[in-house]
């Protein structure tokens, strides 16, 4: 799941990238609203943490300018703690949740989790597809009990597909969604990562949709 980070504090900017990258989210930062309103208008993030103080162009204006234009990525506004008339703004202006300054990471990454899960569809921080478990709380995967090991992009590509069960994906959506902005992007890294995958989950969980991408899907669900 890829995420862009809105905030032009630097320590706190640093802290955010540093814990969103130690969950498994690729992420993409920017320091002032311009840019910010720029890179959500033109990459396809899957959550974005958007703060309402910043130069250039205030959060409100950005979040509204968004949201007039269809974006429909949802958006965790950081307000501070004493200004309750920016929460009120920022909701009606489109986000979908907020924290106060000074906050707890612990919290913002559930609130984010929590976003993620609802945007597609999903009710329970602990994700299954026959065997196996992805709990979006510790990263862990498993299979029938069983503890996964997975790399930083096998995890990453897992926890996409696990996401959008039962719909096909292609490969680029796949490399827009797992990689950041400066990564070198490869589309046939994506089937390195699949056939990584395959050999230590169950091989015909990630079914190949020739020429549109892969899907993951029940063996119950096949027809």
């Amino acid at each position: 799941m890829r995420l862009l980070v809105v905030e032009d504090d630097p320590d706190l900017n640093r802290q955010l990238v540093t814990a969103l990258s130690d969950a498994g989210y690729a992420v993409d930062t920017v320091f002032d609203g311009e840019e910010g309103h720029f890179m959500g208008d033109t990459e396809p993030y899957d959550a974005v943490v958007l703060d309402l103080g910043l130069p250039k162009m205030d959060g409100i204006s950005v979040l509204e300018q968004w949201r007039r234009d269809d974006k429909k990525m949802p958006v965790l506004i950081l307000t501070a703690r004493d200004r309750w008339s920016d929460k009120v703004a920022g909701m009606d202006a489109g986000a979908d949740d907020y924290v106060a300054k000074p906050f707890h990471m612990e919290e913002l990454l559930a609130r984010l989790r929590a976003l993620l899960r609802r945007s597609t569809g999903h009710a329970s921080s602990e994700l299954e597809c026959g065997p196996i478990r992805l709990d979006t709380r510790s990263s862990r995967v498993t299979c029938d009990g069983a503890h996964i090991k997975l790399t930083s992009h096998e995890y990453r590509l897992l926890a996409y597909l696990m996401h959008h069960k039962g719909r096909v994906v292609s490969r680029t959506e796949l490399v827009e969604h797992l990689y950041e902005q400066d990564f070198d992007r490869d589309s046939n890294t994506i089937e390195v990562f699949v056939g990584r995958l395959r050999k230590k989950l169950p091989s015909d969980l990630i079914k190949t949709v020739r020429g549109l991408g892969y899907c993951l899907a029940e063996a119950e669900n096949e027809t």
